[in-house]
């Protein structure tokens, strides 16, 4: 049943037709995609059992194949080349927050060095594509990832705010902006100290 919803949502997702706003080009050759425009360009694999044709400004992706398949196919093949079209177009922003005393991010080059109230500072390379800002008001404290790339930039946000992942005691560390954190009540006196 549930797989049946699933598939249901993938093919209505599938069948919509993909905008491509003005200054974002699309081609496609030797069985990939690529997408060009103001925030960058990006290329990949066209999925298979797939074919898409363009009619105007609009994309229409449609599978080869029928059944579950064809409706999972056409489904992902959709959300991956509109991603790559809004990437390009608009681009994608992701916004960090570091919380503790001491801790700061900096650019330097192509590396995102970072203070996290290590023993050491954390040295991150800066992936190819991505732009990764610190606004001067936020006194190092806020860091600022933009690209076309949805993927990238999510695996990036990931790992930085995984070298020091937000306390549920005092909720210091790295946190995406808007994120709760669930914190928990500091220890009682007497009992084990606590870092």
């Amino acid at each position: 049943m549930a797989t049946e919803i699933a598939d249901l949502r993938q093919s209505r997702v599938g069948k919509r037709p993909i905008d491509v706003p003005k200054g974002v080009t699309v081609t496609f050759a030797n069985g990939n995609v690529s997408v060009k425009g103001p925030k960058g360009e990006l290329s990949r694999a066209l999925m298979p059992n797939v074919t898409v044709k363009q009619e105007g400004t609009a994309l229409n992706v449609m599978p080869t194949i029928g059944g579950r398949d064809g409706a999972r196919f056409q489904g992902l093949a959709r959300a991956l080349i509109n991603s790559m079209v809004v990437g390009c177009g608009a681009g994608y922003t992701k916004t960090l927050e570091l919380q503790g005393t001491g801790y700061r991010a900096e650019v330097k080059g192509a590396i995102l060095n970072l203070s996290l109230g290590l023993s050491h500072p954390v040295n991150f390379p800066i992936p190819k594509g991505l732009k990764v800002e610190i606004p001067g008001d936020s006194k190092g404290t806020v860091i600022i990832l933009t690209g076309p790339d949805k993927e990238v930039m999510g695996q990036a946000a990931a790992k930085i705010r995984g070298f020091r992942p937000p306390s549920p005691y005092g909720g210091k560390g790295v946190r995406y902006r808007g994120e709760k954190v669930r914190e928990k009540a500091g220890k009682a006196a007497g009992g084990k100290g606590g870092k």
